[in-house]
């Protein structure tokens, strides 16, 4: 008997994306897979239902999940879905359980297996099912055009019969895989770059892309491909150096951000008033609160003659690609889990133990435990 499984239609507000495209729908019937799609899924994302091929369609999630034996999704489902779905059956999303502590207590409750798509593993093998850094890398991209619309002027250098028009200055500050594909973005469309991050091995990324590094004298290398916290003196010391770059940028792309906690803070108050006129920021870290000082998730607002952008889903303004990679960061995961067409867990392999998160009635995830479960000591639950 296949292994059946279910694609979801996204139902949170503002989400387009769909978890499986039809190209890689059709790869998944190699690992002896079954899908059933909620009618109109990929319909956001502009992918009918009639691109899927001849699979059955149900009309609504609670009945597409009823007898799956795997759900597909991009964003956590409706409690009336989880609550439909049979026990053991295993959900793949980003899950947020951080955020979502009625949806891992329901998870618990029906005996359901979750996993994090946002808690895979930053191993160089688990590159392929990344979802964090594929979607980064979109809304990196999609950032300075969305500034560029907001700005009044334009970003490369352009000669005209009455006179010459300069390049405008752009700053990406935070040069992960987001803040390095905007750098691409910005300087593809002719603007004088600069990158800024607290990791100075950055420096050498941000000068491939040819952008000037903005260098600030603070080591702050942390673990798992982040930033560690600064200290108070580190704080004041990189705001001085920084406080110059930013005056003179035309726009400003932040992108800092760290799963489940606060966006860190990288412009003040002070910093955005000494901008000049007709400046933008972008700031993709408005989905963790904001990197700046003044963001209001969700909002574009103005403060003096700064117009401060803080989007939220990025990704979502570009449901097509963004859900195709996501479908294949998901196939990746599928391939790991599915053997000769059986599902198979193997906890001692790192990716599969780091990015579940609920398994058998029990959390499973350390860092969801400590925020969920505070008094629970990690030994004795193992041995239960």
């Amino acid at each position: 008997m296949p292994i059946r499984v279910a694609l979801l239609k996204e139902t949170s507000a503002g989400e387009k994306r769909v978890a499986m495209v039809p190209a890689v729908a059709t790869r998944l019937a190699r690992l002896g897979l079954a899908v059933t799609i909620e009618t109109m899924a990929g319909a956001a994302a502009t992918f009918a239902d009639e691109a899927y091929g001849d699979v059955p369609r149900e009309a609504d999630g609670v009945a597409a999940v009823r007898d799956a034996d795997i759900v597909l999704a991009v964003q956590p489902p409706m409690p009336a879905v989880v609550a439909a779905m049979k026990p053991g059956a295993i959900l793949i999303c980003l899950l947020y359980g951080g955020q979502h502590p009625a949806l891992v207590a329901q998870l618990k409750a029906g005996r359901i297996t979750a996993f994090a798509m946002e808690a895979i593993p930053r191993i160089s093998r688990a590159q392929s099912m990344d979802v964090l850094s594929s979607q980064a890398a979109l809304a990196g991209y999609y950032a300075p055009l969305l500034g560029a619309v907001h700005m009044p002027r334009i970003l490369p250098m352009m000669t005209t019969a009455v006179g010459s028009l300069r390049a405008a200055k752009v700053l990406v500050m935070g040069l992960g895989v987001a803040g390095l594909s905007a750098l691409a973005t910005a300087h593809r469309l002719g603007a004088i770059t600069e990158g800024y991050d607290v990791r100075p091995e950055t420096r050498e990324q941000a000068q491939s892309l040819g952008a000037k590094f903005v260098d600030t004298g603070v080591d702050a290398r942390g673990e798992g491909g982040y930033a560690r916290a600064l200290t108070d003196d580190e704080k004041a010391q990189v705001e001085a150096a920084l406080s110059r770059h930013i005056a003179e940028a035309d726009m400003i792309v932040t992108t800092a951000a760290v799963p489940g906690r606060r966006a860190p803070r990288l412009i003040s108050a002070a910093q955005v008033a000494a901008m000049k006129p007709g400046a933008v920021i972008v700031d993709l870290g408005a989905e963790g609160g904001g990197n700046c000082e003044g963001t209001r998730p969700g909002e574009t607002v103005t403060i003096g003659a700064v117009t401060l952008l803080g989007p939220l889903n990025v990704p979502s303004a570009l449901a097509q690609h963004a859900s195709e990679l996501y479908a294949k960061n998901l196939l990746n995961l599928l391939q790991l889990i599915v053997k000769d067409g059986a599902i198979q867990l193997d906890f001692a392999d790192e990716v599969i133990a780091g990015t579940v998160a609920v398994h058998d009635g029990a959390i499973t995830n350390e860092a969801l435990r400590r925020a969920l479960e505070p008094g629970t000591d990690a030994a004795t639950e193992a041995a239960r």
